[in-house]
């Protein structure tokens, strides 16, 4: 309980000995001890410059001065000089800081590298935060997911994408991210909404469970959010599926598959009434036109997005630490999906007569959003609206399916024109073969895996997030509360280390409070993945390998220092 939630575990233990210092002390320093062996203990598979740079500053001389007597008998060896050194840190009120600095040393030796594969933006109500804390991590990577592509493509100058996240912002009753954590002005959109539509019972938002209640005005005025930034997007999607023959998304040239006068859309060969549609917000004779006034408004909007300096961080953070995929230790890590053809053939996107599938198609769009990112002034050039694409294209392997089928599921009744046909990825990954093709294509070896996010695993209803033979993790267990119904669990870890692979699965967290409080921590449910017959060695990583890399040039370096 200390090592996980120090702060609140000594609030609990202050309470409990009603500030008598003398007890507080004695706590202080037993707790320090045990502390420092744990650390010593966690760090003992690293070398000792490693554990010292993981040491905090502002303690490093003293703690790696503990680390190496208690490693000893202190009682023999130095007797009372390492608890001399702790009884006066307490004396001169730093145990508690000692502590919490200790607690976080082990923290980051235990979890050397944090891997993310993607989509901490839309469902949960802080992402802010996580970024907040992703940045302070000391190893990290971000694999992006299609929700995080909304934010990187809002900075870097897709009014598509920015209205797109308005909108899934309004409709999951999480406009606080926006408003609150960003700085960003919505006014003109919430005058605009107020001005143009009146609440309808197919935009009725979905109720956020980290919010207690959401009041009747409140959600009046997400109803509104979420049709004006509806009318919007599917405008701006009318231009860019014209602009772009290449995308092949003429199909979801939604507005123009809409009979005006009879009031209903033409889907897979049959009329559809529309229910619920702002018929007076479009012109019937080019119903992709935007009006003057909302080109005004996409513009502020925008402006406002691109002005926010702490979004600006948080996606220059995805940016530096992120990428369309991940070749790490023998593991193929990537959100969604490599596209493929039903016969397991790797689908391909041609732009300007060029096609792109499996790992070029991927390297092809990180190059093309690092392009996008670089340039936010402009703003409807290919780079910027293939972010776009990759939120809901057809090759995408962010999104991996044939459409999204948004305008539909706000406009028509019948459910059977809701369904989102899936990648044949998804059938075929439970294949071996497919998985070590693919894995082939990244230069890897057929012993590795491949570990995929963006597809919640419904475990309740006896899905396996190992597939393939175990050849193939899906860790998309629900971080995020409004999954959790859906996958029954509260989400997935996969562990990684010398010994092998597990699979950790949670129950759900409520606060470190009310652990702390019951004395009983989440229980977590681990499932071995792999077992590694013999340890893994640091050379056979991707550091290790870095590392020989680097002695071969040193070495190169000293034998030829005389041509130098």
């Amino acid at each position: 309980m200390l090592v996980y939630y120090p702060k609140e575990y000594l609030e609990k233990i202050k309470a409990a000995l009603k500030d008598d210092h003398s007890q507080i002390n004695t706590f202080y320093e037993k707790s320090l001890y045990q502390l420092i062996l744990l650390t010593s203990y966690c760090g003992k598979k690293y070398s000792r410059s490693k554990v010292r740079k993981a040491l905090p500053k502002k303690y490093a001389y003293i703690l790696e001065e503990l680390l190496t007597e208690l490693k000893k008998d202190p009682l023999e060896e130095k007797p009372g000089y390492c608890q001399g050194i702790m009884q006066k840190i307490i004396a001169l009120d730093q145990g508690e800081d000692l502590i919490l600095a200790v607690c976080d040393t082990i923290c980051r030796l235990v979890v050397d590298h944090l891997h993310v594969v993607g989509d901490i933006y839309d469902r949960g109500s802080d992402p802010d935060k996580i970024m907040d804390r992703l940045m302070a991590m000391p190893s990290v990577d971000i694999q992006w997911g299609n929700h995080d592509m909304n934010w990187i493509g809002a900075m870097a100058g897709s009014k598509l994408s920015m209205i797109n996240l308005i909108r899934i912002s309004a409709r999951y009753d999480n406009l606080a991210i926006l408003e609150e954590s960003y700085g960003i002005n919505l006014r003109p959109l919430i005058q605009f909404a107020k001005k143009y539509y009146q609440p309808k019972d197919n935009f009725q938002p979905k109720k956020n469970p980290d919010h207690h209640h959401l009041g009747e005005e409140e959600g009046k005025l997400l109803n509104m959010l979420q049709q004006a930034a509806s009318v919007l997007q599917f405008k701006l999607e009318d231009a860019l599926i014209s602009r772009r023959k290449d995308f092949n998304l003429s199909h979801r040239q939604v507005l123009r598959k809409i009979d005006f006068q009879q009031e209903t859309y033409f889907f897979k060969g049959k009329n559809y009434p529309l229910i619920g549609f702002p018929f007076s917000q479009f012109n019937p004779e080019n119903p992709g036109e935007l009006t003057k006034e909302e080109e005004q408004l996409l513009q502020q909007l925008l402006d406002s997005f691109q002005n926010s300096q702490r979004l600006k961080s948080h996606t220059d953070f995805l940016l530096a630490k992120g990428g369309m995929y991940l070749c790490y230790n023998h593991n193929l890590l990537f959100h969604g999906c490599i596209p493929l053809h039903d016969n397991g053939d790797l689908k391909s996107l041609r732009i300007n007569g060029v096609g792109y599938g499996g790992k070029e198609l991927l390297d092809y769009y990180e190059k093309m959003v690092r392009k996008s990112y670089s340039h936010p002034e402009i703003k409807e050039d290919l780079a910027t609206d293939l972010l776009w694409y990759l939120w809901c294209g057809e090759c995408s392997s962010l999104f991996g399916k044939l459409a999204m089928t948004t305008f539909e599921r706000y406009y028509l009744e019948d459910t059977r024109t809701h369904k989102e046909e899936k990648n044949a990825y998804y059938s075929l990954r439970n294949d071996p073969k497919i998985i070590e093709e693919i894995l082939n294509l990244f230069n890897l070896q057929e012993d590795g895996h491949i570990i995929n996010g963006h597809t919640p695993v419904k475990e309740k209803r006896g899905e396996d997030p190992i597939k393939a033979q175990g050849k193939m993790l899906v860790i998309d267990g629900g971080f995020a509360k409004s999954y959790q119904k859906t996958t029954g669990i509260a989400g997935y870890t996969l562990v990684y280390n010398s010994f092998g692979m597990q699979l950790v699965s949670h129950l759900g967290f409520t606060s470190p409070w009310e652990i702390i409080a019951s004395g009983e921590d989440v229980l977590s449910t681990r499932r071995l993945v792999e077992e590694i017959p013999q340890r893994m060695l640091i050379k056979e990583t991707n550091i290790g390998k870095k590392l020989l890399e680097d002695k071969k040039e040193l070495e190169n370096l000293y034998e030829n220092w005389n041509l130098l």
